[in-house]
């Protein structure tokens, strides 16, 4: 019956693609997420009024941040073609877009740690400087858990964005389901083969909002 139904649909081409795709996207979330947390950290600890208050290192973080998020992914995977193959080797293939796909989410998913980190109650930071806490104490026992749902939803939204960057990138040669669709589906008139590659990307995205949801219930103190 599938045989019918999609005859130009090779499974092994399908759970290949897949296996590109998730390897692309779990490399690069779990990245930006300890970069976002970083970036999102500095930008907030160093604004005005909080704990490493710094104008120079939160105009420079800032400046950073909103010109890589400000970029559209297929602009900049093109622009940084150059970069990639010197820290690659090459600009072919599922390797080949991490480099783009983390500087492309990192920026985006620090704003939402930086949001995230300003809903927290400013009394609360503050009955923990006068217990005596230590500012790294302050980061990791009070900054991170207050914010921790919020972090939890931001990194669905930013998996989510990257299951998109890389079908996009599978326009330039990167692999996954957004190659197959394109180069195998689209260019080749096999509409039965774009069609399938997006119904994985549908359920893998639909997937990772399952899980977001079910940590951000399980972490939410309220």
């Amino acid at each position: 019956m599938f045989n019918e139904l999609l005859p130009n649909v090779r499974w092994s081409q399908i759970w290949d693609a897949t296996a590109e795709t998730l390897y692309m996207a779990s490399i690069s979330v779990a990245v930006t997420l300890v970069l976002g947390i970083i970036l999102g950290l500095i930008l907030y600890l160093t604004d005005k009024g909080n704990l490493w208050e710094n104008k120079i290192v939160h105009a420079i973080t800032a400046a950073f941040v909103n010109i890589f998020r400000s970029i559209p992914f297929i602009i900049l995977i093109i622009l940084l073609i150059p970069f990639t193959k010197v820290i690659m080797g090459t600009m072919l293939g599922a390797k080949a877009a991490l480099p783009a796909l983390i500087i492309g989410a990192a920026p985006f998913y620090a704003r939402m740690v930086e949001i995230a980190l300003r809903e927290i109650d400013k009394g609360v930071i503050e009955a923990a400087q006068s217990m005596g806490a230590s500012q790294l104490q302050i980061i990791y026992k009070v900054l991170i858990p207050e914010s921790l749902p919020a972090l939890i939803s931001g990194i669905t939204v930013t998996a989510i964005a990257l299951v998109s960057f890389t079908a996009m990138a599978g326009v330039v040669g990167a692999g996954g389901l957004g190659d197959l669709a394109f180069l195998d589906g689209f260019q080749r008139s096999r509409n039965d083969v774009t069609f399938v590659a997006t119904v994985v990307i549908l359920l893998i995205v639909f997937v990772l909002q399952a899980i977001g949801d079910f940590l951000k219930h399980a972490t939410d103190k309220r």
